[in-house]
């Protein structure tokens, strides 16, 4: 376990990126979220390992990233905050009602983060969809509550983020000891 590695999950819309964007303003470590990434990635070459086109393949890609920004983590001694981490991978699967490969379920377990994560909870007042998040609202809340019990089932402790401002947020994690 590398417990200077937090994660923030939930779903989609939450203010993670944010609350992650003012962590690294502060001096954090940051890995960015994998997903977007991957949609970018796949949108500009005209591919379609994308989460409204092939599933699995979005999934594999996002796996292959968040192992390589999990090793290359290691190297760092300070605290590091990840914008999702490779259980929600997991989750993403669950959610999609597709079979969790063999492989996919033994990196969740691998790659082990602090015991505390950080949830930030479905917030329909900041809720928006973009180009690359075309979620519903109440995929959002499923994904948040997937994602609850994903971390829950691996043995995290889930802490709640609260509904608030990005500040308020980010003083928030800090004051539960991540530095």
């Amino acid at each position: 376990m590398s417990d200077h590695f937090f994660v923030v999950t939930g779903g989609p819309g939450a203010g993670k990126t944010s609350l992650i964007t003012e962590l690294a303003r502060r001096g954090f470590h940051t890995i960015p979220e994998t997903g977007r990434a991957v949609i970018r990635e796949e949108m500009a070459r005209g591919g379609d390992a994308l989460p409204w086109a092939d599933r699995m393949a979005y999934a594999e890609r996002m796996l292959e990233r968040d192992l390589r920004a999990y090793e290359d983590a290691q190297a760092l001694s300070s605290p590091v905050i990840f914008d999702r981490g490779t259980p929600d991978i997991l989750g993403y699967l669950t959610l999609c009602g597709l079979p969790v490969p063999p492989h996919v379920a033994a990196a969740a377990k691998a790659t082990r983060y602090n015991a505390r994560i950080f949830l930030a909870p479905f917030w329909d007042d900041i809720f928006t969809q973009d180009a690359e998040r075309k979620q519903t609202r109440a995929e959002a809340e499923a994904t948040g509550a997937v994602m609850r019990d994903t971390y829950t089932a691996l043995g995290y402790e889930i802490t709640e983020l609260p509904r608030t401002d990005i500040v308020t947020r980010a003083d928030f994690v800090c004051a539960q000891r991540v530095n």
